[in-house]
């Protein structure tokens, strides 16, 4: 037979598009043509194919070969196509039988050897295959199967090289069947058990973290809320390491969540880390990064840092040093909890629900409001370098938080402290609270449903009534504030929310000293 089809995916976005890969020889010239809006990855797939072909001891037909990636509107990127191409062009010279590629979806890289290299976006793979009603398997390269096998129901075969494949789908008499890629016994345990990938020990510890009481108490509502935080004060006063424990308090992964954090890493241009499974994503861009690096893009979009950090944190330090139109990108998403990336072919949608920890300097020196060293910096200065960081921005973040020099004495003395599991502890009682009583996080609430879940007392309301009167709060500060204050009480484990959960919350919207 001329002619074989068989079915790959293509990744856009968070999707995987089913793709069909029609492989037709003819008479004519020899050669091999691809259609389909391939790129110029997907293009250079000839020489690859060709020359795996020919060393995998397999005849390379001398008739003219067409290659149709449909559907043709759909645009091709990546060298997954790669074992897919090979499989059709040795289904349609007859050199394999073609009953066993119905029922399977191939995907994989193909070294000039014939070796199988893996291939991102397995776990967006996998997924999509299983919400399918097709009862078809996956085979991928061995390390990306292992990927897609997090993804529970999914059929996956894990392959080293195309002769693997093909020995697989050879007549039955003389298969040779993969093995079913299984996620490795260390993973699947950390998944049983709902534990974070890493163990207590192993991470950051509060108890590290010498004096800043405040800072600390602002952390652990920023976990029990889902709160964005700011923090600022001089060099060296603990600002990086008070970010770096934030994730150690937050609650672990469902199995869910995990597969969408990890299906997320494995688009990106690192891939996804099996070590990392079931970790709360902990992302520290440099101030250098550019908007596309923050936020994706590309000709085929990929996703950025605020996705990488979806369920996750987000750590900006030295956040006045980034470039202003690359924090502005960040107004929507801390809106949203997702980015929406436009380009000519099509849009593509990247979720990025993360908690944002920002850290910064009261001045370009550092040293304002120093008790023992003074400020360099003209008030001139000090105001370019606090302009750099616009209202509506700083609007989003609930939580400024000072973060003061400590004393010597306080240097001298030995840590002390409660550890990050007392404090995760207490963080993961306030979050099952609001779980239980309004099905979602205080971060979460619309300003509906504040008036609902926001009872004040009456002294309560009228310490939020003079704040609002004093500060010139717009709406969406004052209601960032109440569900700040909503956190406070449920970390108490109060109902009503007293005077003096709002008092803490207002606190946290004081802006640095001048």
């Amino acid at each position: 037979m001329s002619l074989a089809v068989v079915s790959s995916r293509a990744i856009t976005g968070m999707a995987a598009r089913a793709v069909t890969v029609e492989v037709h020889l003819a008479n004519g010239l020899p050669g091999l043509s691809l259609v389909g809006l391939p790129d110029t990855e997907v293009k250079e797939s000839r020489e690859r194919v060709r020359s795996a072909l020919q060393n995998s001891r397999f005849e390379f037909p001398a008739r003219r070969i067409t290659v149709n990636l449909a559907p043709a509107d759909l645009p091709k990127a990546s060298g997954c196509f790669d074992l897919p191409i090979a499989l059709g062009i040795l289904a349609a010279s007859g050199q394999l039988p073609e009953a066993g590629l119905r029922s399977h979806e191939f995907a994989g890289e193909l070294s000039l050897t014939g070796e199988l290299r893996p291939v991102r976006g397995a776990l967006a793979m996998a997924s999509a295959m299983l919400a399918e009603p097709s009862a078809r398997a996956l085979v991928l390269p061995t390390d990306s199967a292992q990927e897609a096998a997090l993804v529970e129901g999914a059929t996956v075969y894990g392959a080293r090289t195309l002769l693997d494949v093909c020995a697989h789908l050879a007549e039955s008499d003389e298969a040779t069947p993969l093995a079913r890629a299984v996620v490795p016994r260390a993973l699947a345990d950390m998944a049983a058990s709902d534990g974070n990938a890493v163990h207590a020990g192993e991470r950051p510890d509060m108890r590290d973290i010498k004096g800043q009481g405040p800072a600390k108490r602002a952390l652990e509502v920023a976990a029990a809320g889902g709160h964005h935080l700011l923090l600022y004060g001089p060099p060296g006063t603990g600002k990086s390491m008070l970010a770096t424990r934030l994730a150690g308090l937050l609650p672990a992964l469902s199995k869910a969540q995990a597969v969408e954090a990890a299906t997320l890493a494995s688009l990106g241009a690192q891939g996804f880390d099996m070590r990392h499974w079931g970790r709360r994503p902990f992302r520290a861009p440099h101030h250098t990064a550019s908007a596309a690096a923050l936020v994706g893009g590309g000709r085929t979009p990929r996703p950025g840092e605020i996705s990488l950090a979806h369920r996750g944190v987000l750590f900006l330090d030295e956040l006045p040093e980034f470039q202003r139109r690359v924090l502005e990108v960040l107004r929507e998403p801390l809106e949203l909890g997702q980015v929406t990336i436009s380009r000519a072919g099509g849009q593509a949608t990247f979720p990025a629900a993360f908690q944002l920890v920002a850290a910064m300097n009261p001045c370009p020196c550092g040293d304002l409001g120093h008790p023992s060293r003074r400020c360099r910096c003209t008030s001139e200065a000090v105001a370019r370098y606090r302009n750099r960081l616009s209202g509506p921005l700083l609007e989003r973040i609930d939580l400024h938080v000072e973060v003061p020099a400590l004393s010597a004495e306080t240097f001298a003395a030995p840590a002390s402290g409660e550890p990050s599991e007392v404090v995760a502890l207490r963080v993961g009682q306030a979050r099952a609270r609001q779980l239980s009583r309004q099905g979602q996080l205080n971060c979460e609430l619309s300003s509906r449903a504040l008036e609902v879940q926001c009872v004040l007392r009456t002294s309560a309301q009228d310490v939020l009534h003079r704040a609002l009167t004093q500060h010139h709060w717009s709406a969406r500060t004052y209601h960032r504030v109440l569900r700040v204050a909503r956190t406070v009480a449920d970390l108490e484990d109060c109902a009503a929310i007293e005077a003096h959960h709002v008092a803490e919350a207002v606190q946290y919207r004081e802006a640095p000293p001048s």
